[in-house]
């Protein structure tokens, strides 16, 4: 396994030992290329874990960031959440962390951990799995994504007409781009490559090699909104019926807004 690998794997069981030392805690949870999915890690992962606490320790945990510094030093952390940090070793080892309770993990939503180190007395609860289901993020059918992409362009070349050219970039290459991405897997066969629950933008590359040759067209930047909104609708009328009067407005606001340059 290669160095960075290897220092990252080796960093996570470091911080369970000292989280052992403490007696204050149950276990500590690997997630992500750290978690289940160590196939993917590579040299730029970084460290995501939970550290569930015995009773009342929490907030020491939070307060108190011995079991992190006598690991390594730190030179950066950021108390992001009531629950956890985002911190950046010295030696530049990145990592985002939480720390619950064992009676708050039934409400605590996550993609599937590994136990990177456990006390001996721990009850015995399965923490890997999460006992919420997040909402969907995929969506089953193409009409909504799709219209609500093509109102996203619209809506946007009327404010980038009107100056407001960030708030237009975002509705082109944010919320209407999205809403394609929710719907790929309709659309062309996708390669079982790690899908994260929490984002359809997580190794769309990958995943969707195909469709990946066009990012570059949908997504031209602040300068070129109106021509990455063009690229956008010509991407939705080869996916899908596209109402002519919409595509028509759109269509005559992205020439208004090319004139304004």
């Amino acid at each position: 396994m290669p160095q960075r690998q290897q220092t990252l794997l080796t960093r996570l069981n470091q911080i369970g030992h000292q989280l052992a030392h403490t007696q204050q805690a149950w276990l500590l949870l690997g997630l992500g290329s750290v978690g289940q999915e160590l196939e993917r890690l590579d040299d730029y992962s970084d460290l995501d874990f939970f550290v569930i606490t015995k009773p009342g320790q929490k907030q020491r945990f939070l307060d108190q960031l011995d079991w992190l510094e006598s690991v390594h030093p730190l030179s950066f952390i950021f108390q992001n959440t009531v629950d956890g940090f985002k911190l950046l070793f010295a030696d530049g080892i990145y990592g985002e962390c939480a720390i619950f309770e064992l009676d708050e993990m039934p409400e605590i939503a996550f993609s599937p951990g590994r136990i990177v180190w456990q006390d001996p007395t721990f009850p015995g609860t399965d923490l890997t799995v999460s006992k919420q289901t997040p909402p969907s993020i995929r969506r089953d059918t193409l009409d909504f994504a799709l219209n609500e992409a093509l109102t996203n362009l619209y809506v946007a070349l009327c404010r980038y007409a009107r100056g407001e050219r960030l708030s237009g970039l975002q509705l082109v290459e944010q919320h209407a781009f999205s809403q394609l991405l929710s719907v790929l897997h309709l659309l062309e066969p996708e390669v079982v490559y790690y899908p994260d629950q929490y984002g359809n933008e997580r190794r769309a590359e990958q995943r969707f090699p195909q469709a990946q040759e066009r990012f570059a067209d949908v997504l031209q930047g602040y300068d070129r909104v109106p021509q990455s909104a063009l690229a956008l609708l010509e991407w939705l009328e080869q996916l899908h019926p596209v109402n002519q009067a919409m595509a028509g407005e759109i269509r005559r606001l992205a020439v208004v807004c090319q004139k304004q340059k």
